[in-house]
């Protein structure tokens, strides 16, 4: 496992994700604030979040239960990003940049969990 999940490219990303999603969301209407700007902006958060917890918990069953939950939170974004874009809050331009962050992220969350999940069986059989 890494040293700390702060060395961890996908968390890294995931952070990246986050600002991004600060960023498009600050444009949003005032009464939008405690609807999508605050809905993407905790499941923008909570991949990150999600990653870093399970990591934190130096178990490699744990981290690829919340890693599974960060998978979660990657597609609730994914659809409100979609909707976003169809109802005019933000541009196509805006929403494929997220959209292609989080395919990114999904794809090394995909590849971590499988990593995890691999190494938490026994190498060996007793026979």
């Amino acid at each position: 496992m890494a040293k700390s999940y702060k060395d961890l490219v996908v968390w890294q990303k995931a952070m990246d994700l986050s600002v991004a999603v600060y960023q498009v969301t600050k444009s949003f209407p005032k009464e939008e604030l405690f609807g999508m700007v605050s809905q993407m902006r905790r499941a923008a958060v909570s991949i990150a979040s999600n990653i870093a917890e399970g990591e934190g918990r130096k178990s490699k069953n744990e981290f690829a239960h919340f890693v599974s939950i960060a998978m979660g939170s990657k597609a609730e974004l994914e659809t409100q990003v979609t909707l976003c874009e169809r109802v005019g809050l933000c541009s196509d331009t805006e929403s494929q940049n997220l959209l292609s962050m989080l395919d990114e992220i999904g794809k090394m969350l995909a590849s971590l969990k499988t990593r995890l999940s691999a190494t938490s069986k026994p190498l060996t059989t007793n026979h």
